[in-house]
């Protein structure tokens, strides 16, 4: 082991003994007729496009064990989440702190959200209506069996745990994803403000780029899988049932490295970052194209780093976690007066905007009644110079950007949608004078105080500062200078 730049290296291919890892995976594709999930009313799936899966890495580092679990869904509800850890530390002995559940985000998946199973049961029959007729709601038998494969995942995943050799690096996938909130000429600032408006400014926030990468073989130089984290909404939507680009992510993969290989993804902080560029002068790609531009450029980046990714052994493997009681935004006492007049009238197309946000106001309202706080737990997951900072939040990209700033590990990759979901956090200027856009809008699904984005950030920060990098692999030094190459050292010749 040496030492540069106050990190600690470890030789290419050094012996990994005490150095394990096992991946899985499970389908969970829901069934056509099931609802979709990310609308404010009842959208249901016809078609089928691609499975969706959970998918899992376990890291052992003889001590202790940690497991990444990625989930093609919209959210992963946290009662659900308290579950699967209850019953995974039960059979397989991990901490509930030790197991990281990540949704992907995507929008074409199954029914895990909006409104959970009984969620509204003490409310009015109006609410009632409002949250289970009119509303988007996760499906029971659905979480059973997203319940099963997550719990089935870790398991195998624990069963499948051999000696490995693993790396860690990072790439930059530009082109991908954009920022969707734009300062406007009129002060505030909106989302998807449209292709040639010609009232735009300028972006009114960051992308992150960077394509964070944990590459793992087995002793024999067989690549069994690896953890990619990336910020961009998986909003690209191919036509059916999908992973959303996530399945052309983890195609491109495959495809380069090995067919079984299992790609865990982690989505970044991406709350405010889409694949749609509203300042092209060109057409967005349809769903079916977007699905394979993103999914093939953030894969195509992940083999590329994949592929001069140094091995070793990632030790060791640590977690923490805390968990904040943060207050909602309570909405105004005439404006949901107003609200409860507007939704007894059926939705029409042209005030179905305005009806869909009044009914969400009338169930924030009757949330705050029962739960003016809500459980928000931060996460800290170390796998050697490695550092998960997860959250269960759409978190503004600019939140993630802070966070490896000023974080002391040489690698770190913010996880949002993890271990539950409290909806948007946006940076506390996006809810300031000049702000505005969808994702400020007060509703039952995104209704925390302004300060918790920050909050949140400050607490991933402490947990982090308690924990101390591990090593980083190095490629094999060069052999000792014996000579110059005999055919390259000669002058020119001209004749």
């Amino acid at each position: 082991m040496v030492l540069l730049a106050g990190l600690a290296l470890t030789v290419h291919g050094a012996p990994t003994e005490s150095f394990r890892a096992g991946f899985a995976e499970k389908d969970i594709t829901p069934a056509i007729g099931m609802e979709m999930p990310g609308n404010y009313m009842k959208v249901f799936h016809k078609a089928l496009h691609d499975p969706c899966k959970v998918r899992a890495v376990v890291f052992d580092d003889g001590k202790s064990v940690v497991a990444l679990v990625g989930v093609d869904a919209l959210m992963v509800p946290r009662p659900l989440v308290a579950t699967v850890r209850k019953e995974i530390q039960e059979r397989f002995g991990l901490a509930p702190s030790a197991v990281l559940v990540g949704a992907s985000h995507s929008h074409s998946s199954g029914p895990t959200g909006m409104v959970q199973p009984g969620e509204f049961d003490g409310a009015s029959p109006l609410v009632q209506k409002l949250a289970y007729e009119q509303s988007s709601c996760a499906d029971a038998k659905y979480l059973e069996q997203v319940r099963r494969a997550m719990v089935e995942a870790v398991g195998a995943a624990m069963s499948n745990r051999v000696a490995v050799l693993a790396g860690v690096g990072t790439g930059q996938e530009e082109r991908a994803s954009f920022n969707r909130r734009f300062f406007m000429q009129n002060g505030l600032t909106y989302t998807h403000p449209g292709k040639g408006n010609p009232e735009i400014d300028r972006p009114a926030g960051p992308i992150d780029p960077q394509v964070g990468v944990i590459g793992v073989w087995d002793q024999q130089k067989k690549f069994l899988g690896c953890v990619v984290n990336y910020a961009c909404h998986a909003t690209t939507s191919p036509p059916g049932i999908s992973a959303n680009w996530i399945y052309y992510l983890e195609k491109t993969i495959r495809g380069a490295l090995a067919p079984d290989a299992v790609v865990v993804f982690l989505q970044g902080f991406c709350g405010d970052v889409t694949q749609v560029d509203n300042l092209s002068k060109f057409a967005e790609r349809p769903g079916e194209e977007g699905a394979q531009y993103v999914g093939g450029r953030v894969g195509a980046e992940a083999v590329k780093v994949l592929v001069g990714m140094a091995k070793g052994g990632l030790l060791p493997v640590a977690s923490r976690s805390e968990v904040l009681l943060l207050p909602r935004r309570v909405p105004d006492a005439e404006r949901v007066k107003q609200s409860l007049e507007l939704v007894q009238k059926e939705p029409s197309p042209a005030g179905r905007t305005d009806w869909i946000f009044a009914k969400e106001t009338v169930l924030l309202n009757a949330m705050m009644s029962h739960m003016p706080k809500v459980e928000t737990e931060v996460q800290a997951i170390q796998v050697g110079p490695v550092i998960f900072l997860a959250n269960p939040g759409e978190v503004f990209c600019q939140f993630g950007l802070d966070l490896r700033s000023k974080s002391h590990f040489p690698f770190t990759f913010p996880v949002e949608l993890a271990n539950g979901c409290v909806g948007y956090i946006p940076t506390e200027a996006a809810l300031g004078e000049h702000g505005g856009g969808y994702e400020t809008r007060l509703t039952s699904y995104s209704n925390l105080e302004s300060n918790a984005g920050r909050l949140m950030n400050e607490a991933l920060l402490k947990l982090e500062a308690g924990l101390q990098p591990g090593s980083i692999p190095l490629p094999p030094p060069a052999p000792a200078f014996k000579e110059a190459w005999t055919y390259g050292r000669v002058p020119s010749e001209l004749r």
